[in-house]
Protein backbone atom coordinates (compact mmCIF):
# COMPACT_ATOMS: atom_id res chain seq x y z
CA UNK A 1 0.00 0.00 0.00
CA UNK A 2 2.65 2.50 1.00
CA UNK A 3 5.05 1.88 -2.56
CA UNK A 4 1.62 2.51 -4.36
CA UNK A 5 0.65 5.63 -2.16
CA UNK A 6 4.32 6.65 -3.19
CA UNK A 7 3.75 6.19 -7.54
CA UNK A 8 0.50 8.05 -7.01
CA UNK A 9 1.64 10.61 -4.79
CA UNK A 10 5.09 11.31 -6.26
CA UNK A 11 4.84 9.55 -9.54
CA UNK A 12 7.84 7.87 -8.98
CA UNK A 13 8.99 5.10 -11.54
CA UNK A 14 7.90 1.68 -10.46
CA UNK A 15 11.10 0.22 -10.48
CA UNK A 16 12.72 2.70 -8.36
CA UNK A 17 10.05 2.58 -6.01
CA UNK A 18 10.34 -1.60 -5.97
CA UNK A 19 14.60 -1.12 -5.52
CA UNK A 20 14.16 1.32 -2.58
CA UNK A 21 11.48 -0.75 -0.55
CA UNK A 22 13.82 -3.74 -0.73
CA UNK A 23 16.15 -2.31 0.03
CA UNK A 24 15.62 0.10 2.92
CA UNK A 25 12.11 -2.03 4.35
CA UNK A 26 11.89 -4.84 6.16
CA UNK A 27 10.23 -7.28 4.16
CA UNK A 28 11.24 -10.57 5.81
CA UNK A 29 8.03 -11.73 5.70
CA UNK A 30 6.68 -9.95 2.43
CA UNK A 31 5.82 -12.29 -0.56
CA UNK A 32 7.97 -10.18 -2.75
CA UNK A 33 6.27 -11.63 -5.62
CA UNK A 34 2.83 -10.67 -4.97
CA UNK A 35 4.27 -7.15 -3.39
CA UNK A 36 5.93 -6.75 -7.10
CA UNK A 37 2.76 -7.76 -8.61
CA UNK A 38 0.25 -5.61 -7.04
CA UNK A 39 3.22 -2.70 -7.28
CA UNK A 40 3.81 -2.86 -11.30
CA UNK A 41 0.07 -4.26 -12.28
CA UNK A 42 -2.22 -1.72 -10.65
CA UNK A 43 -0.87 0.80 -11.96
CA UNK A 44 -1.10 -0.84 -15.73
CA UNK A 45 -4.45 -1.44 -14.70
CA UNK A 46 -5.33 1.80 -12.94
CA UNK A 47 -7.40 3.72 -15.63
CA UNK A 48 -9.91 0.28 -15.38
CA UNK A 49 -9.65 -0.36 -11.76
CA UNK A 50 -10.53 3.27 -11.00
CA UNK A 51 -13.41 3.41 -13.59
CA UNK A 52 -14.60 -0.02 -11.50
CA UNK A 53 -14.47 2.04 -8.20
CA UNK A 54 -16.27 4.82 -9.71
CA UNK A 55 -19.71 2.92 -9.75
CA UNK A 56 -19.40 2.30 -5.85
CA UNK A 57 -18.48 5.70 -4.61
CA UNK A 58 -19.78 9.05 -4.22
CA UNK A 59 -16.78 11.06 -5.64
CA UNK A 60 -14.35 10.73 -8.04
CA UNK A 61 -11.77 8.55 -7.38
CA UNK A 62 -9.34 11.11 -7.74
CA UNK A 63 -11.07 13.08 -4.60
CA UNK A 64 -10.53 10.46 -2.33
CA UNK A 65 -7.75 10.40 -0.09
CA UNK A 66 -4.59 8.85 -0.95
CA UNK A 67 -4.65 6.47 1.70
CA UNK A 68 -7.64 5.59 1.01
CA UNK A 69 -7.44 5.32 -3.16
CA UNK A 70 -4.68 3.25 -2.73
CA UNK A 71 -6.41 0.76 -0.69
CA UNK A 72 -8.92 0.61 -2.49
CA UNK A 73 -7.18 0.10 -5.97
CA UNK A 74 -5.82 -2.79 -4.46
CA UNK A 75 -9.20 -4.26 -3.09
CA UNK A 76 -10.73 -3.91 -6.68
CA UNK A 77 -7.49 -5.51 -7.98
CA UNK A 78 -7.72 -8.69 -5.70
CA UNK A 79 -11.33 -8.91 -6.18
CA UNK A 80 -11.01 -8.83 -10.00
CA UNK A 81 -7.48 -11.06 -10.77
CA UNK A 82 -6.94 -13.00 -7.42
CA UNK A 83 -10.12 -15.15 -7.26
CA UNK A 84 -7.32 -17.54 -5.20
CA UNK A 85 -7.95 -14.73 -2.33
CA UNK A 86 -10.98 -15.12 -0.60
CA UNK A 87 -13.09 -11.89 -0.88
CA UNK A 88 -14.13 -11.97 3.03
CA UNK A 89 -10.14 -11.95 3.30
CA UNK A 90 -9.27 -9.10 0.62
CA UNK A 91 -12.10 -6.72 2.43
CA UNK A 92 -10.56 -7.35 5.77
CA UNK A 93 -6.80 -6.55 5.02
CA UNK A 94 -8.29 -3.35 3.41
CA UNK A 95 -10.19 -2.69 6.27
CA UNK A 96 -7.29 -3.28 8.26
CA UNK A 97 -4.65 -1.73 6.20
CA UNK A 98 -7.33 1.48 6.51
CA UNK A 99 -7.53 1.43 10.79
CA UNK A 100 -3.65 1.53 10.74
CA UNK A 101 -2.90 4.06 7.90
CA UNK A 102 -6.21 6.04 7.16
CA UNK A 103 -8.03 8.43 8.85
CA UNK A 104 -10.24 7.47 11.78
CA UNK A 105 -13.43 6.02 9.99
CA UNK A 106 -12.14 5.50 6.69
CA UNK A 107 -12.10 1.50 7.41
CA UNK A 108 -15.79 1.72 7.54
CA UNK A 109 -15.59 3.91 4.28
CA UNK A 110 -13.72 1.47 2.17
CA UNK A 111 -15.67 -1.48 3.82
CA UNK A 112 -18.58 -0.48 1.88
CA UNK A 113 -17.40 0.15 -1.10
CA UNK A 114 -15.47 -2.97 -1.21
CA UNK A 115 -18.49 -4.93 -0.31
CA UNK A 116 -20.33 -3.48 -2.50
CA UNK A 117 -17.82 -3.96 -5.18
CA UNK A 118 -17.44 -7.54 -4.32
CA UNK A 119 -21.69 -8.66 -4.27
CA UNK A 120 -22.49 -6.55 -7.74
CA UNK A 121 -19.68 -8.24 -9.46
CA UNK A 122 -19.74 -11.51 -11.87
CA UNK A 123 -16.11 -12.36 -11.05
CA UNK A 124 -17.23 -13.11 -7.52
CA UNK A 125 -20.45 -14.91 -8.03
CA UNK A 126 -19.23 -18.09 -7.78
CA UNK A 127 -17.73 -17.87 -4.63
CA UNK A 128 -20.90 -16.24 -2.97
CA UNK A 129 -23.31 -18.59 -3.72
CA UNK A 130 -21.18 -21.09 -2.78
CA UNK A 131 -20.74 -19.71 0.68
CA UNK A 132 -24.71 -18.89 0.65
CA UNK A 133 -24.88 -22.79 0.34
CA UNK A 134 -22.43 -23.71 3.37
CA UNK A 135 -24.16 -21.26 5.38
CA UNK A 136 -27.85 -22.72 5.32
Amino acid sequence: MQALYQWDMAGQDLTSIERQFREEHQLADTDLEYFSELLHRIPAQVDTIDAELARYLDRAPRHLDPVERAVLRIGVYELQQRLDVPYRVVINEAVELCKQFGGEQSHRYINGVLDKVARNNTYRAAERQSRGRAGR
